[in-house]
């Protein structure tokens, strides 16, 4: 009996991968049920158009866990783009990370339900998701009324969304876990636009970089930038070695190599100034091969290869994200005409000195990005869209129920930052709650500590380094992504630590401390817990 039952389990368990929604239920109607067992699957769809899936043991305990995906493009990408090309728009829900088996079954085999939206529209979506999510939970306590527990979880712009619902709604939520959150909007696209605009300016003119026109003709201009941003980056890995520039560079571009600026100095600038980390899925800035290069280039050539690898990563978010969001603000939202670059890489330029071959070459490069060049013509935004864009939901960073953040240290798309920004603002949250304590003490002469409602899982990168190399001493960049690179690049056995941790906040209202979550992180996988650990802000918060 028990090993038919862990089989049904495991095979429901899988089938969360494979929900599609194709179902005759009206917008706003109780969900449909096919009444299976063990696993009984409920489809619907909210007010607002956003399809569902709810998937409940037959075991049930009261604890639905809900999950909010990332972002997903909302435009079809042609087969003939590099790296991404053949994406097809989707709103089918996903009620559980990526559809992970190992996460569903322990939901499962614990009676926990699971539930998820696809959402009534694709891109930046935290507005119309967040009130998705509230209806989602009133549909389905109405559907299955013995619920007593709500758990939310979530991805990328699914953590941003998971930690809004937090913040406005409590009420509805016994605990939440952002994964690898997003930071808001104006942090996020200001760092995507930094980029976007160095590759213009020195590697390729031609690149729009936003400001990008409605419908067909704006799909087009974005598809273009995807296809001309990989082209480079394609030939500046090809010379890395020589510090070749791209014959699509500009005249500010071509003036730099004439002078001895190697071109993958210039791409670590860029990097730098945009706040991209200089650990990439393969190269960590601590190995190097056996022989002369051992000291040189862990030194002064992986950094810009991170770069490289973290860039081509980012770089379709940061067109397709520019472009939604244009959209929705109706004008171009990226606004480069005060921001100081020198400033930005103030640190950096001592650390990476190197790398960036000296203060020379930094000074120059600094030069050509100033706005005193005419040949770095700054990026204008359109101050009505620009207000309309900070219109839209952000986050405070307030932590009202337990909640458990967890983010890769040199995640690419979404920086380690983001959730730093968290952990400082409940850093002087908890403070004034302890002030408050006292304060309340000195008349009730009864002292009530506040309890601890956050806690910070960081993914570390392995400590002594990962990059290897061929006997040859070349880079090897076709074994899997490390530990703590990558965009929410996490194993089966993290989020099922996360899973665990949220359902028993919700249940306890309390999170684990000390030795226990510090040897289950250590088990899981390069997990920390540690206060002394400081992710850098976004580049946003110190123009």
């Amino acid at each position: 009996m028990r090993k038919q039952r862990l089989v049904a389990l495991l095979s429901a368990s899988a089938l969360v991968t494979g929900i599609i929604v194709s179902i005759p239920v009206a917008a706003n109607a109780a969900p449909a049920c096919d009444g299976k067992s063990p696993i009984q699957s409920c489809v619907g769809v909210t007010s607002d158009g956003a399809p569902y899936s709810m998937m409940v043991p037959a075991n049930f305990n009261g604890t639905v866990a809900l999950y909010s995906h990332g972002y997903r493009y909302n435009i079809d990408i042609p087969a003939g783009i590099p790296l991404i090309g053949g994406y097809k728009v989707t709103n089918t829900p996903e009620p559980v990370p990526g559809g992970n088996a190992a996460v569903a079954q322990y939901f499962f085999s614990q009676g926990i339900a699971v539930m998820g939206s696809g959402f009534a529209r694709q891109g930046w979506n935290p507005d119309s998701a967040i009130a998705t999510n509230v209806e989602l939970i009133g549909e389905f306590k109405a559907k299955f009324p013995t619920t007593t527990k709500v758990v939310a979880w979530g991805s990328s712009l699914g953590g941003v969304i998971t930690q809004g619902l937090a913040e406005k709604y409590p009420n509805l939520i016994s605990a939440a876990a952002p994964m690898c959150m997003a930071d808001n909007i104006a942090p996020q696209l200001t760092g995507a636009g930094d980029f976007l605009w160095g590759l213009k300016v020195l590697f390729d003119p031609t690149i729009k970089g936003g400001n990008y026109s409605a419908g067909a003709a704006g799909n087009a201009e974005a598809y273009g930038d995807l296809v001309k941003v990989f082209t480079i980056m394609g030939k500046l890995q090809a010379a890395l070695a020589t510090g070749a520039w791209p014959d699509t560079s500009s005249a500010t571009g071509k003036a730099l190599a004439a002078g001895g600026v190697p071109s993958r100095s210039a791409l670590l600038l860029l990097g730098l100034m945009a706040g991209l980390p200089t650990q990439s899925a393969h190269f960590d800035s601590i190995r190097g091969p056996e022989g002369p290069l051992k000291l040189t280039f862990p030194l002064a050539l992986s950094p810009a290869l991170a770069i490289l690898e973290n860039g081509t990563n980012a770089a379709a978010l940061a067109v397709l994200a520019t472009q939604d969001v244009e959209l929705q603000a109706g004008g171009a939202i990226f606004d480069n005409t005060k921001t100081d670059y020198a400033a930005r890489i103030d640190t950096e330029r001592v650390i990476f000195n190197a790398a960036l071959s000296g203060n020379t070459v930094i000074d120059a490069l600094l030069g050509a990005l100033s706005a005193a060049n005419p040949g770095a013509p700054r990026a204008v935004g359109n101050a009505t869209a620009i207000a309309k864009m900070n219109a839209l939901h952000s986050n405070t960073g307030k932590i009202n129920v337990p909640t458990i953040l967890m983010t890769g240290v040199a995640d690419p798309i979404t920086p380690a930052g983001a959730s730093q920004r968290v952990v400082n603002a409940y850093a002087e949250q908890f403070a004034n709650e302890k002030l408050a304590a006292f304060a309340a003490y000195k008349t009730t002469r009864s002292y009530v500590a506040p309890v601890n409602k956050l806690l910070m899982l960081w993914n570390m990168t392995p400590s002594k380094g990962y990059t290897t190399f061929t006997d040859a001493g070349s880079p090897i960049t076709t074994t899997p992504a490390a530990s703590g690179t990558n965009h929410c690049n996490f194993t089966s056995a993290q989020l099922v630590l996360v899973a665990k941790t949220l359902v028993s906040a919700g249940l306890t209202g309390k999170l684990p401390s000390g030795g226990p979550i510090v040897s289950a992180g250590r088990k899981a996988g390069n997990l920390v817990v540690d206060k002394d650990f400081y992710a850098p802000l976004l580049k946003y918060y110190n123009q």
